[in-house]
C-alpha cells in the first residue's frame, strides 16, 4: 500500500489537479484536513470509502490511521490544503513514514499565493520593476520564525512579499514594511482565495489598516506588499518583443 500525500489546491474544488483526483478516485481511506478542504472534494472518493478528518487529530492519532490502512493493505489519499511544498506539515509525517517502512507519494496543489494572484488579476512580477516573489509568515505561537528569518530582512530586498499565517498581525506587518517600501506602497488582502466566501480588501501600507478594521477576517487570509501590485506604467517584457531574437523565432 501506499499514502499518496495531496495538495488539495487553494478552497475551489476544482483547482485540485487531475492526477490529485484520480487518486482520490481510487484510493480506499482519505484523511483530509477537514478545516479548510472542501467536503465537495470527497465526491470523487470511490463508494463505501473510510474517510477520515484529521482536523482534530494529534499526528500520534494521524500516524495510526496510517498503520491501520498499512495493515490493511489499503492505499490511502492524504488530502493537505494549497500545496505540499509550504507549511504543509507534511515532512513531520514523511519521517514517521520512513520509519515504518510506509511508502508514499507527493502530488503538488495549486498554491495559496497563485490563487490569491489570480483573485487580483494581477501578475507578480512586472518587467523592470518586480522580479522576486517572497513566501514568508510571521512567528506565531506554534511556530517561531528561524533566526535572520524576519520581515525586514526580506524587505530590505524590495522583492514582492506573499505574507502567509499574518492576519492577526496586520499591524505588526506594516510597522515593520513602512520604513522600507514607505506608505504609499500597495497592499493586497485575500482571504479565502477561491472560495465561493473570497474577499479582497486593496490599499497601501498607510491605510489598510483602517481599512481592514471595517472589514475584518479571521483567518485563512494572504497579504501581499510590493511596489508591483499597483504598476501600470511599465515597460513590456521581451519576450513578445519583435525586435528581440530568440530560436523559436526563426528570424
Amino acid at each position: 500500500m501506499t499514502i499518496h500525500f495531496i495538495g488539495a489546491g487553494p478552497g475551489a474544488a476544482d483547482l485540485i489537479t487531475v492526477r490529485g483526483r484520480d487518486l482520490l478516485a481510487r484510493c480506499p481511506v482519505c484523511l483530509y484536513a477537514g478545516s479548510i478542504v472542501p467536503r465537495e472534494m470527497l465526491d470523487w472518493c470511490p463508494p463505501g470509502a473510510r474517510l477520515v478528518d484529521t482536523a482534530p487529530m494529534s499526528l500520534d492519532e494521524i500516524e495510526a490511521e496510517y498503520i491501520r490502512a498499512h495493515e490493511a493493505g489499503e492505499d490511502v489519499a492524504r488530502l493537505h490544503s494549497g500545496d505540499l511544498s509550504v507549511w504543509s506539515a507534511v515532512a513531520e509525517q514523511m519521517r514517521r513514514l520512513d520509519r515504518l517502512g510506509i511508502g508514499y507519494t507527493l502530488t503538488p496543489g495549486v498554491p495559496a499565493f497563485a490563487a490569491a494572484a489570480a483573485a487580483l488579476g494581477r501578475e507578480l512580477t512586472i518587467p523592470g520593476l518586480a522580479q522576486s516573489l517572497v513566501l514568508t509568515r510571521i512567528g506565531g505561537r506554534a511556530s517561531p520564525m528561524p533566526e535572520g528569518e524576519n520581515l525586514a530582512a526580506f524587505a530590505a530586498t524590495g522583492a514582492t512579499l506573499a505574507i502567509h499565517l499574518a492576519i492577526h498581525g496586520l499591524d505588526r506587518v506594516v510597522a515593520e514594511l513602512t520604513p522600507f517600501y514607505g506608505a504609499d506602497c500597495s497592499v493586497a488582502i485575500i482571504a479565502h482565495a477561491s472560495w465561493p466566501n473570497q474577499t479582497i480588501l486593496r490599499g497601501t501600507l498607510g491605510d489598510i489598516e483602517e481599512k481592514f478594521a471595517a472589514q475584518p477576517v479571521e483567518r485563512t487570509a494572504l497579504i501581499f506588499v510590493g511596489r508591483g501590485l499597483g504598476a501600470e506604467d511599465f515597460r513590456e517584457s521581451s519576450l513578445y518583443d519583435p525586435d528581440y531574437q530568440r530560436r523559436f523565432r526563426g528570424r
